[in-house]
């Protein structure tokens, strides 16, 4: 695809200056929040594009960059990155605390995906992974750019059970996430993502567990991990990890694609950071990070979240080195 040099893609976004708020929570409510003092300090601690006219790889590693997507990534050293995982504007109308996201025509969305791809790709080493977050409607044409750009390895569904259904259609409880890579020389560890789960029908050889253990909790199988998922639980209210971000992703997911294609010694890129979630799983996991956000909120909130995983390294359903189903993980 040609991209137009004069296209404005500052233009997808609608912009409204919104103030942060602090709002009246129940008392069991763990979901994240950020005094005005608090505000204030965090606020100092962020790296403003507009402050450089480019960035050393030493400045911004393990940093959050605050400004438009384009002019930042434009500014990163190239071939840095081994890890990519993008969380893009999926092709809805969607207001994201001031800055308003249109739905537009498929064609325009392609325009739009494979604008920031092609922005991204200079920075990617050689065996680099990339993993693109989509939903039913954007994840054809997700595809369509990715397979021109990288080498496309796989499809990852998973079960997000969220929402009260649809009156006149089915509810929307799956999304996508594409796999590609650079090349066909690519880190991947099945070891590191395997899934613990609940033995239903235990099979003996011998009088021997057949592939599965048994202990006081019961009896459990570790099998590696397929392209479905069912094990994943939205951020919610009573959950450490959540924020008033409108399309927060878990940090279990996170986890999985992190330890699944990368090392504690790699760097990991977010051009769409939010309220941060990849970061603060990959500051718990060990690996570096960058990255980029518009919104000064959803920044602020990203940088208590990285001062909390300095203490609290824990990931919602990930213990031991092991992913457990939802529910199943003993007390």
């Amino acid at each position: 695809m040609i991209i137009d040099k004069n296209i404005d893609f500052t233009s997808f976004f609608l912009y409204d200056i919104v103030l942060p708020m602090n709002k009246q929570r129940a008392g069991r409510n763990r979901t994240l929040t950020v005094s005005p003092e608090e505000y204030d300090a965090y606020r100092k601690c962020i790296i403003n594009e507009k402050d450089f006219s480019s960035f050393s790889l030493t400045d911004i590693t393990n940093s959050l960059i605050l400004g438009d997507f384009f002019s930042a990534v434009s500014k990163i050293p190239h071939n840095c990155v081994d890890l990519l995982i993008v969380d893009p504007p999926y092709n809805l109308t969607k207001n994201y605390h001031g800055s308003k996201f249109n739905a537009r025509s498929d064609e325009n969305y392609k325009e739009f995906t494979s604008a920031w791809i092609t922005a991204c790709l200079p920075l990617l080493k050689e065996g680099a992974s990339i993993y693109v977050c989509c939903d039913w409607k954007s994840s054809c044409v997700i595809y369509d750019v990715l397979k021109n750009h990288s080498i496309v390895q796989n499809r990852i569904t998973w079960q997000r059970e969220k929402g009260r259904g649809a009156q006149s259609n089915w509810k929307n409880s799956l999304e996508d996430i594409w796999f590609a890579t650079v090349s066909d020389d690519y880190y991947f560890n099945s070891e590191a993502v395997k899934q613990r789960k609940r033995v239903i029908a235990p099979y003996k050889e011998n009088g021997i567990p057949k592939d599965w253990d048994e202990n006081a909790d019961g009896k459990f199988r570790l099998t590696c991990a397929s392209n479905f998922w069912d094990d994943i639980s939205i951020p919610f209210w009573s959950m450490s990890e959540n924020t008033d971000h409108p399309t927060q992703k878990p940090e279990k997911l996170l986890a999985k694609l992190i330890l699944a294609s990368s090392k504690p010694d790699s760097l990991i890129f977010d051009p769409f950071s939010g309220s941060g979630s990849t970061l603060a799983a990959a500051k718990k996991l060990e690996r570096s990070f960058i990255g980029i956000e518009q919104n000064e909120e959803y920044c602020v909130w990203a940088l208590k979240r990285l001062q909390k995983a300095e203490e609290d390294k824990s990931i919602q359903g990930y213990y031991d080195g092991v992913f457990w189903e939802r529910n199943s993980r003993p007390n």
